[in-house]
């Protein structure tokens, strides 16, 4: 996966989702891959229909050079504890997880003698393959950026965009992009289910309310329970989600009050700094109009 060659690599957790499609990568790039996982009928039905190896003995990695951890970040501590006696100093370890403070700080604290390094695919398991797919790699010391400056041109060979960034600016990063975003969603769903005119709208609806509907489901069609881990274990989420509410206080006033000029002028001066931090600000809205009717 790093060094030219093929490599034997175990994938812990490698029956969820992202394992598994890191399991079906790795195997056609002519690694040899080794899925473990505690619950023997998923393993042995996920290994069987992506002809590759697996093990319900965490013992098993070590056999191979490098190691990567696909679990949920609850669990995700536990799991290294458990690892911890079979990992050896040689091996790689890897991380998949969409929260790099503790993770990164777990495996540091577990597998002290190893070469590891967060990583994250900020992408789905429906991605058809890396090109064009973002990848936050997490070093915290020379030998690590070294191991992240080789699995960079491994993945920007393979088309993909990769940022080098800290653990902590990673999870700052992703409290917006993810957190924020996913709380917009849920809140909003909760909204309109409380509303109640879900059925009405199908037929009053225009480009607007499907690009939020659009956002809605995207979220809602995933595992609440992966969800709520990233909410719960996102640091500085808490303050985001706080800055968002009290903005949508400020702007309901607005519009409780009459406050018509200031509402313009607020609404203008947003886009103007958007557009300003943004060079495609309006690309996504202008593809999105193209597939819609104007609304």
């Amino acid at each position: 996966m790093v060094d030219i060659g093929p490599k034997n690599i175990a994938i812990v957790g490698g029956c969820g989702k992202m394992g598994a499609w890191f399991a079906r990568l790795l195997k056609s790039e002519g690694h040899q891959v080794t899925l473990i996982g505690r619950d023997k009928h998923r393993l042995a039905t996920t290994a069987a229909q992506l002809g590759v190896e697996a093990a319900d003995r965490v013992d098993a990695v070590t056999a191979a050079d490098i190691v990567i951890i696909s679990v949920p970040i609850d669990s995700f501590d536990f799991v290294c504890s458990g690892l911890a006696p079979h990992v050896k100093p040689i091996q790689k370890v890897f991380d998949l997880t969409s929260v790099k403070t503790g993770p990164v700080t777990a495996m540091h604290r577990h597998f002290p003698h190893s070469l590891i390094l967060g990583a994250h695919p900020v992408f789905g398991p429906g991605a058809k393959g890396l090109a064009g797919q973002n990848f936050i790699l997490t070093p915290t010391s020379d030998a690590e950026n070294e191991l992240a400056r080789k699995l960079s041109h491994w993945l920007t060979g393979r088309g993909a965009r990769v940022r080098l960034t800290s653990p902590e600016e990673h999870d700052r990063l992703m409290a917006i992009s993810l957190g924020l975003a996913h709380f917009i969603a849920i809140v909003t769903a909760d909204a309109l289910v409380s509303l109640d005119r879900l059925t009405e709208m199908s037929g009053a609806s225009g480009i607007t309310y499907k690009a939020l509907l659009t956002l809605v489901e995207s979220v809602l069609s995933e595992d609440p329970a992966l969800y709520a881990s990233l909410q719960l274990n996102l640091p500085h989420l808490p303050e985001i989600e706080s800055l968002f509410a009290d903005k949508a206080e400020y702007w309901a006033s607005l519009v409780k009050d009459g406050r018509r000029d200031e509402f313009a002028r607020r609404m203008a001066a947003l886009k103007s700094k958007l557009e300003t931090a943004n060079p495609d600000f309006g690309v996504s809205y202008q593809a999105l109009y193209r597939l819609t009717d104007r609304g």
